[in-house]
């Protein structure tokens, strides 16, 4: 009996440990500069999500891909810890320059007024109709 209540913890803390992998590109083309973190910490299940990757440094270009994935041993870590404690890896590409945009993409620039806020609204929810309407998407310069 002793044997199978540890079976059915180990199996409800693999059950609750499962693989994970999500991966966010920009669209700026890649450099072969990455930034790893191994061991990233998160907390209950994850609810409470590792802090913030500043790479600001070490990727002056900006980033083009972020993979962020739970290893084995992030998922061994959780089991064993009833996913209270739930690291995960996060590797970060650094961007080469600018991004590549396909041809034919449209841009909108700022539009100039006193409030600097509200030119920022009014040029994102203008670009939001032209991309809706155009059925593509539409890039705002903010500089």
């Amino acid at each position: 009996m002793k044997k199978l209540l540890i079976l059915a913890i180990l199996g409800f803390g693999l059950v609750l440990t499962g693989c994970y992998h999500a991966q966010i590109t920009t669209g700026k083309s890649p450099s072969g500069q990455t930034v790893e973190r191994a061991w990233a910490h998160g907390w209950l299940f994850g609810l409470v999500p590792p802090s913030v990757t500043n790479v600001a440094q070490e990727c002056p270009n900006g980033v083009a891909r972020v993979e962020t994935m739970i290893s084995f041993a992030n998922g061994l870590a959780s089991m064993i810890t009833f996913n209270l404690y739930t690291p995960m890896s996060i590797s970060v590409t650094c961007a080469s320059g600018s991004a590549e945009l396909p041809d034919g993409s449209h841009f909108m620039d700022l539009a100039e007024g006193d409030d600097p806020d509200e030119a920022i609204r009014l040029a994102i929810t203008e670009a939001a109709e032209k991309s809706r309407d155009m059925q593509q998407p539409v890039y705002v310069n903010l500089r």
